[in-house]
């Protein structure tokens, strides 16, 4: 595996990074997936939901595996439109006002139109209101201020703007010159290009996985069905890939690929965990053994919808997960090389 499939998987997420896609808006950025596979060389089909199934070929068996990352993002929609002109929002998956006070934002209408604002709290001016430090923050407490001259319900409704709209958080997407990938929702768009980077190699290489393989994007993920479905046939294992965790109390850093062994849902198949190990070892890829404490997957709702399969969870070290994220181009690179010692087993 060479250095620079990583530099292509970083190109790929940042790309998609620029489409916003949060929950339950995901048709562009689902779109692209579809062409990225596509003009590499592989079949790529939507499913009903909205995801992207790309077969990867492989030798045919009984044993065929599955991989699964996912689209769609954090993000809100408006749940009120205020007498003032503000919007007050409810979270798509776990989006934290807390974490995404002072964000820029992009609302969208339904009949195409894009409005900028920004998150703030209510009465945001700290010379004007002597409770702002004390203030919970929620989404009660915070309210999106719109970039257009609204004073009312009415003014934002007469731009066609309505309760249940989308409302997207700017990325602020940066590569630095060391190598660090920053942006938030690398959950999992980053994932996301290392699996195209994965199909270019496995198509520049001529290298045929030794058992059938699909990948499957998903768009449902932060609401915990986005792998509810969409399995193909004869899949026997299914392995998520995600964000690893980097946190107090893990082994994982940005610069390695995570594996995990156990998170919410419990412990992840013991052979399938022991197999990704023993493939980042043959890989000489730098990785850690962790167990997630707050964490669910892709992987766990197949198992929820009733699937028989063995799963597993691996991905590149992301820290502040679920904030303004940051990872690393080594962690694609060691991902990437154990994916490529994973399928050849």
């Amino acid at each position: 595996m060479k250095k620079e499939y990583a530099d292509f998987a970083v190109k790929q997420a940042m790309d998609l990074l620029a489409i916003d896609s949060p929950t339950g808006y995901t048709e562009q950025a689902a779109q692209w997936v579809q062409n990225a596979f596509q003009s590499i060389g592989f079949a790529a089909k939507r499913t009903t939901k909205g995801g992207v199934l790309v077969d990867l070929g492989g030798v045919d068996s009984d044993n065929r595996l599955l991989l699964q990352a996912h689209t769609d993002t954090l993000g809100a929609m408006i749940a009120e439109i205020k007498g003032s002109g503000r919007l007050r929002l409810t979270g798509l998956g776990g989006l934290k006002p807390d974490n995404t006070e002072a964000e820029n934002v992009r609302v969208y209408s339904r009949d195409g139109k894009v409005y900028e604002g920004t998150l703030q709290l209510c009465n945001a001016s700290v010379h004007v209101n002597k409770e702002y430090s004390g203030t919970q923050r929620g989404f009660d407490t915070t309210e999106v201020v719109l970039d257009e001259n609204v004073k009312s319900a009415d003014d934002v409704r007469a731009l066609g703007l309505e309760v249940g709209d989308i409302v997207a958080f700017e990325p602020r997407t940066r590569l630095t010159a060391q190598g660090y990938l920053k942006s938030r929702f690398l959950d999992d768009k980053y994932s996301v290009g290392i699996l195209i980077a994965l199909a270019k190699y496995l198509a520049d290489e001529k290298i045929v996985p030794a058992r059938r393989t699909w990948v499957h994007v998903t768009v449902f993920e932060e609401v915990g069905h986005g792998g509810a479905g969409s399995v193909p046939a004869g899949v026997t294992e299914s392995i998520s890939v995600d964000m690893g965790c980097v946190g107090d109390g893990l082994q994982c850093t940005e610069r390695q690929v995570s594996i995990c062994a156990k998170d919410s849902g419990g412990p992840y198949h013991y052979d399938v965990v022991g197999g990704l190990i023993r493939a980042t070892k043959a890989a000489e890829a730098d990785y850690a053994v962790d167990v997630y404490p707050y964490y669910g997957s892709d992987v766990e709702s197949t198992l929820s919808a009733g699937l028989d399969i063995r799963h597993g969870l691996i991905g590149p070290g992301v820290y502040a997960s679920h904030g303004y994220e940051r990872s690393h181009v080594d962690g694609a690179f060691h991902t990437l090389k154990l994916l490529a010692a994973y399928l050849a087993q």
